[in-house]
């Protein structure tokens, strides 16, 4: 029993050590955000003008890919307004009465950071539009034709909304924001940058060749990058070495199966059936989630999109294809008949159903 109590208190200080130094390596201010020059800009030109005007910030909408600092920048946004942050998540807003007692209990100035914020429901998006606006919201009370709805004012606060998937956000809720930003991924050099002030932040050295090779590995995402340093710490820390070099960090990324172009396992397993299984395809996404091993929101959400973007991944209306830098990345030369190159343009602009399409 006090074993299982002292592996308890180990795994607990563990995962309170990670989320410390996980918000250590947060910049604390627009200055020390690295990338993002065009969205920070901006959005130090906002905030200075409202505490010129004395008046809260106008509502921010940061959208863009996971990792890439939309946290991080409302964090920023309540420390440079000097004002508390409140932090919710669209899926914990599931009725009008949860979003009614979060916004009833703010205090002037405060910032509202709602986090996925296209998977609020229906009921809580159309209470948010009043509250955004008017700074107020009605209570309804009571149910049926007795039912009466009560104003509410609400004290002047600015809500900071975070999503993947901005096209989901509906036309009245995504007007109402006074400034939008999209966060893009970040090119090697400034990943370098991020890397940098994290090992400093670590107390780790780290030479210019080192942070080079995580840094190609890191997928443009600053949170990835962060990620792979740490990992390559333990591995040098296991191995005793004082300073990580192109060796070390390239021996410690590849024993985490992240390889040169930062394609890890699922990316690598997704490919690989592509061209072994299906000849490059065109395959359905069903069919190529099953030979994986893997659900299809997994492959879609999580793969797909890099690879696509990485030039290594198609899809065309017929189904998943493998472009002629898969074949090229995984050593493989592709079969006679292969679909890709100009065969892979004609698919998309045919727009033929694939019968194998799920």
């Amino acid at each position: 029993m006090a074993g299982r109590d002292r592996e308890s208190l180990v795994s607990a200080a563990g995962e309170a050590e990670e989320r410390a130094l996980e918000a250590a390596l947060r910049p604390k201010n627009l200055d020390d955000f690295v990338g993002q020059v065009r969205v920070r800009r901006q959005l130090s030109l906002v905030l200075e003008a409202s505490r010129i005007r004395e008046r809260t910030a106008d509502h921010v909408l940061l959208s863009g890919p996971p990792g890439l600092g939309k946290t991080t920048l409302a964090m920023i946004i309540a420390a440079e307004m000097n004002a508390p942050l409140r932090i919710s998540s669209g899926p914990a807003i599931q009725h009008a009465g949860d979003l009614a007692a979060i916004l009833s209990s703010l205090t002037e100035g405060e910032i509202l950071f709602l986090d996925e914020i296209h998977r609020m429901s229906r009921p809580a998006e159309e209470m948010l539009y009043m509250a955004m606006e008017d700074f107020r919201v009605d209570i309804v009370v009571g149910k049926g034709p007795g039912a009466t709805a009560i104003p509410l004012d609400l004290p002047p606060f600015t809500l900071v909304g975070a999503t993947t998937r901005a096209g989901l956000l509906p036309g009245p809720l995504r007007d109402r924001f006074g400034f939008t930003g999209h966060l893009e991924f970040y090119s090697t050099a400034e990943l370098e940058l991020v890397l940098r002030r994290s090992a400093m932040l670590l107390d780790l050295k780290v030479n210019s060749a080192g942070f080079a090779e995580i840094a190609g590995r890191s997928r443009g995402t600053p949170r990835i990058a962060n990620r792979l340093l740490r990992r390559v710490r333990d591995w040098a820390l296991v191995h005793k070495l004082e300073e990580i070099d192109l060796h070390a960090a390239s021996a410690a990324l590849d024993m985490y199966e992240v390889d040169a172009r930062g394609l890890d396992r699922l990316d690598r397993s997704v490919l690989t059936a592509l061209c072994t299984k299906f000849n490059g395809g065109p395959v359905g996404l069903s069919t190529l989630a099953i030979a994986v091993g893997e659900e299809t929101e997994t492959v879609e959400t999580v793969a797909e999109p890099y690879l696509v973007r990485e030039g290594l991944l198609g899809r065309t209306p017929r189904g998943r294809v493998a472009t002629a830098a898969a074949w090229e990345h995984l050593g493989m030369v592709p079969p006679a008949g292969a679909v890709f190159g100009e065969s892979l343009f004609a698919l998309t602009e045919a727009g033929e159903p694939d019968l194998f399409e799920e």
